[in-house]
């Protein structure tokens, strides 16, 4: 027990020891001293005191032949503290400041996957997830032939799932809320930007049913031509998904629309025979 409590004293005095060094240190030391300091803390991974030298010394050797490495470990110092933000933005400040640098790659992406990091879930705001995207694709642009790419490629394809995910769910929602314009709409649009998205098959399935209910639920004079479009969109869903698990459903669907609209031709045509007859001459 004695041992214990002497070893936990022991433990407390070498940190408030070396506490008290290291705020000297960040007081008075010389650029030197600060710059050895920083690197041997980054190198032990204590990135927060590592990053306090770095703060201080990215403006007084800005001109040195250091400051390139200064601005990868102050950029690394906050990706290793999984501060994506800041860490994406220095690493992008690095890339401008040292482009014909071995590490100008490195860094650039390194800023894109940090917004690739930062990206929320798809049910929140979606800015960083663009950007991330931006970044990546910039990446692929600009290093054609670096090894990342394919890494980039497959977080493009990570981040535009997400983003698909968001309008679906979106279209979906318009679609409990009985809004089915808004719901073709947003069905449609998901098909025409993401054209190998893995969910066509029900979206198409979706759009079809969308229309049959917007039809069903439309003033009389207007049924006709929506119920004209709910037959155009089974036949689109059926030309590209003849085997569908929704064919059944879909069958009985059409065959709704087109007693439906055979019936308005039926009493169309009646109307006029009726209004062409001697009677009304």
């Amino acid at each position: 027990m004695k041992k214990s409590v002497f070893f936990i004293v022991l433990f407390s005095f070498l940190i408030s020891l070396s506490s008290c060094k290291f705020q000297k240190l960040l007081k008075s030391g010389s650029i030197d001293e600060k710059y050895e300091m920083a690197v041997k803390l980054y190198n032990e991974k204590d990135y927060s005191r590592a990053l306090q030298l770095f703060d201080q010394l990215t403006g007084v050797m800005r001109a040195t032949d250091k400051s390139q490495k200064i601005y990868y470990y102050y950029a690394y110092c906050y990706y290793n503290q999984k501060d994506y933000t800041l860490a994406s933005y220095y690493f992008k400040r690095y890339t401008s400041n040292f482009p014909n640098t071995p590490e100008a790659e490195e860094c650039a992406y390194m800023s894109a996957y940090c917004n690739y990091l930062n990206s929320p879930e798809y049910s929140l705001d979606q800015t960083v997830t663009n950007d991330a995207l931006k970044d990546l694709q910039l990446f692929t642009n600009t290093y054609p032939e670096s090894k990342r790419v394919s890494e980039c490629n497959d977080l493009i394809d990570k981040l535009r799932l997400k983003l698909e995910m968001k309008d679906y769910k979106i279209a979906k929602m318009y679609y409990r809320m009985d809004d089915y314009a808004a719901a073709i709409q947003g069905f449609s649009n998901i098909i025409k930007e993401y054209p190998d998205t893995p969910h066509k098959e029900e979206l198409l399935f979706l759009i079809f049913k969308s229309y049959h209910k917007f039809a069903k639920e439309s003033v009389e004079h207007k049924k006709k031509e929506r119920y004209t479009k709910t037959i155009a969109a089974y036949n689109e869903f059926v030309s590209q998904f003849p085997q569908s698990e929704f064919l059944s459903e879909a069958a009985d669907l059409k065959e709704t629309s087109r007693r439906e609209l055979d019936a308005m031709y039926n009493k169309d045509q009646k109307k006029i025979i009726r209004d062409s007859s001697p009677e009304k001459q």
